[in-house]
């Protein structure tokens, strides 16, 4: 599916003018390498939101003040080279529907789906998260790239094959596309309930070894990251990197979900995975 948006950002978001601070977002060794591809597994330093969202929050669905977001969002398209005055990110809901743009798409009018690839230079696109598990995608030889956001529905409904499908349909060839996944909750901090084990594994009983009790006892810890690079393998790309920090256990570094709810705060704050074509 492809949208086909191009509108300016506003310039009175961009008015004010904030300390500048280095960005220092993680990087995949298997794009690093990649000639005229720059991406970067964003963190929360370098930002300019306070409290709660202290740092480098991107996340517009937050109830942090939109100016800051659009100014730490513009901060990262700076540094990524683009010029298109922000980053893609779309309406994420834990699906498996992948969308091509060829701009910046409208705030008020946000397409619904999970995933975003683009072939169009120096255009940013990302995915926002906090536990969920980011993935960037390039085919430097098809100049085409993809950022999916996968949680463990997303992941389980196809929104990582649904990414390589519309990247292969403006002219990758999946055996040429190096991924790389992204800081997300690790399996040491993510335990889930019996029902959510009973479900991923009725899907496939080779999801079993996704899932490991302590020798405590007690509930399972589901291995998100692993599964996605699981899943990865299965569906053929060429490369596969994991540059995956545990969001829950780094409070200084990233935004977590789960933190955020066993510390009873009222919000939390989104990090920005994101890559462009140069």
């Amino acid at each position: 599916m492809s949208c086909n948006c191009l509108v300016a950002i506003d310039d009175p978001l961009f008015a004010h003018q904030w300390p500048r601070i280095m960005l220092s977002p993680i990087e995949a060794e298997n794009l690093k390498q990649l000639p005229g591809i720059r991406h970067g597994f964003f963190t929360r330093e370098g930002g300019v939101s306070t409290g709660i969202y202290a740092g480098l929050n991107c996340g517009l669905g937050s109830k942090d003040e939109p100016a800051l977001v659009m100014e730490n969002r513009r901060r990262v398209a700076g540094h990524l080279g683009a010029d298109h005055g922000g980053v893609v990110t779309l309406y994420q809901v834990h699906e498996a529907t992948a969308l091509t743009v060829t701009g910046i798409v409208p705030r008020d009018g946000l397409p619904k789906a999970d995933a975003v690839v683009t072939a169009t230079p120096k255009l940013a696109i990302g995915v926002l998260t906090a536990d969920c598990t980011p993935v960037l995608f390039a085919d430097v030889t098809a100049r085409v790239v993809g950022a999916a956001h996968a949680g463990w529905r997303g992941a389980v409904a196809g929104i990582l094959e649904s990414t390589i499908a519309e990247m292969e349909r403006l002219g990758a060839r999946r055996g040429q596309i190096r991924a790389a996944v992204g800081p997300t909750i690790s399996q040491d901090a993510y335990e889930v309930g019996p029902e959510f084990e009973a479900e991923v594994v009725a899907l496939s009983p080779a999801y079993a070894r996704y899932f490991r009790v302590s020798r405590s006892g007690g509930r399972a810890h589901f291995d998100l990251p692993g599964f996605v690079a699981g899943r990865l393998t299965a569906a053929g790309v060429g490369s596969i990197e994991l540059a995956a920090p545990c969001t829950r256990a780094n409070e200084s570094k990233f935004f977590s979900y789960r933190r955020s709810q066993a510390l009873q705060e009222a919000d939390y704050g989104r990090q920005i995975s994101a890559i462009v074509v140069a």
